[in-house]
């Protein structure tokens, strides 16, 4: 009897070993020693050049499947099964990430895409990429750093995710089960190669250019957001960077930076998107269209789309309706016409705005702040999910996540580089300390982020760098009863953030490189 329970105890150990083993493994710094501790400040104006590019991401759907139940998640034990389309007897799903797990696309909506701007002040060359993703994690951003060839001269590149939950994984958590990555890595590798590839083409179409800034912040662009959760503080205003030919005043690009979910589809699509940011870009490139009828000429150029301040949850709910802007036929269904309604609200709001020319100017200069921050890793969820490798996060120290914040500063306008979904109220303003919170604190993200930066325009680029979650006041952290607001169901938001150390570790690090530009 002693010899079994000895021989089962070297098993147990030998299993716990093994486990061991794999979960450091998979938290090893795959960047050992990587860090970024960058500062330009250029004081004088200069000729400015610009290129931009884009290519596309898009994943193709080889393998279909049929849902014997209608539920739209793929479960052999519902019957559901998947056609073999290209005989190799696996099925090669590509799963698409928000809002639950078991989903794999059935075909393409429209291609998802990594867009790129380059600009250059004869100082300081930044190229700053926006990917159809619903998020891009920092590691995976430093791969694509290295891989960019030195001789194209960029010091900083910048790249965020749209946050579209209508494209395929490339995070891990959204695969066929909460056990399985829905990463493919050859798609994960085309990304990257397709953005290397996309700096490298905006670099060899750099190009003298003049930029015109514009904003809308009437607000009326509040009846296309819905704040899901308590305080309702809604982070409205579209902010834009239109680029000009220096000679012949052609549109290179277009930079929109707007605060909204891109998941007007919600759950039940099957079909690779990127969401409403599709149809704002196709709408300022080309035009917006009406039955087929052009109602309002495009910009031409390169449209860029960056999410802004979308924690909170800033949504396009299915609890709101929305607008055709010229039928006014509404929808609150998530529809691909509910989405083409917001895309072409956006877009002719920007547009009026860009007619209005808020500055224009042929030199500008380019001050940079980047720097890396190690962030408590507090998350069970998030430890266990790295630990097993569903996703690739790192831990550079114990329970540390390596990340990043930044700023740019182009002419009269500062980009604020956010590694997450950041709150709005931590920007804006309205940080609550609410009956029901777990710590006994007042707010400690005040005042809000928005009175440190002096600049006239101002550019929150969410998803920025790296995707770490929600990015929650500690003063509005809650968990467990008594609930906020002393509401009877828990809130939304603490199980996808690192943890309550998040918001304030944020705030004051944008603020340093706020400060550090002055």
């Amino acid at each position: 009897m002693k010899k079994v329970l000895k021989v089962l105890g070297l098993l147990i150990l030998l299993i716990a070993l093994i486990i061991g083993g794999i979960f450091i493994y998979n938290w090893r710094d795959r960047h050992p020693n990587y860090n970024i501790d960058l500062k330009t400040i250029s004081q004088n104006p200069s000729p400015i050049k610009a290129g931009f590019a884009k290519r596309p991401i898009t994943p193709t759907i080889v393998d279909t499947w049929n849902d014997a139940n209608g539920d739209n998640k793929y479960n052999e034990k519902d019957g559901d099964t998947y056609n073999d389309n290209n005989d190799n007897g696996t099925f090669d799903a590509f799963w698409i990430a928000g809002m639950s797990n078991a989903k794999p696309a059935q075909g393409v909506h429209d291609d998802v895409w990594s867009r790129v701007m380059v600009l250059d002040d004869g100082k300081s060359r930044v190229a700053m990429v926006s990917l159809d993703a619903i998020g891009f994690l920092h590691g995976d951003i430093i791969d694509i750093r290295k891989r960019i060839p030195k001789e194209l001269g960029i010091d900083y590149t910048l790249i965020a995710s749209t946050h579209t939950h209508e494209s395929n994984d490339l995070v891990g958590i959204w695969g066929e089960n909460m056990f399985n990555s829905g990463v493919n890595p050859e798609m994960l590798e085309y990304v990257k190669e397709q953005t290397v590839a996309a700096v490298t083409e905006a670099v060899n179409n750099l190009r003298s250019a003049k930029l015109v800034f514009a904003e809308d912040l009437t607000e009326r662009d509040s009846v296309l957001i819905k704040d899901t959760r308590k305080p309702i503080v809604k982070a409205t205003g579209i902010h834009l960077m239109q680029v000009l030919d220096a000679n012949t005043d052609a549109t290179l690009g277009t930079l929109i930076n707007w605060s909204n979910h891109p998941e007007t589809l919600w759950s039940q699509n099957l079909l690779i998107s990127s969401d409403f940011p599709h149809y704002v870009r196709e709408a300022i490139e080309n035009g917006v269209y009406s039955n087929n009828e052009l109602k309002e000429k495009g910009l031409g150029g390169v449209a860029i789309y960056f999410s802004g301040v979308i924690g909170g949850l800033m949504a396009p709910h299915p609890s709101i309706s929305i607008e055709d802007p010229y039928t006014g036929e509404s929808f609150a269904l998530p529809t691909y016409e509910k989405t083409k309604a917001l895309g072409d609200q956006l877009a002719l709001m920007s547009l009026e705005a860009l007619r209005k020319r808020g500055d224009t100017m042929a030199t500008s200069n380019i001050s940079l702040r980047a720097k890396t921050i190690l962030a408590p890793l507090d998350n069970t969820t998030f430890k266990i999910a790295s630990g097993i490798g569903l996703i690739k996060m790192g831990v550079p120290e114990y329970f540390k996540t390596r990340t990043e914040v930044g700023a740019i500063r182009i002419g009269p306008a500062m980009f604020l580089s956010i590694p997450g979904e950041i709150y709005p109220e931590i920007i804006f303003g309205g940080v609550e300390a609410p009956e029901g919170r777990e710590f006994d604190i007042q707010p400690l993200e005040t005042p809000p982020i928005q009175e440190f930066i002096k600049d006239k325009y101002k550019f929150y680029l969410g998803l920025s760098n790296d995707e770490i979650g929600y990015i929650i006041p500690k003063s509005e952290w809650d968990t467990e009863e008594p609930y906020l607001y002393l509401d009877k169901r828990d809130t939304y938001g603490e199980e996808n953030s690192l943890g309550p150390e998040t918001g304030p570790l944020i705030y004051n690090s944008l603020i340093e490189v706020i400060n550090d530009l002055e």
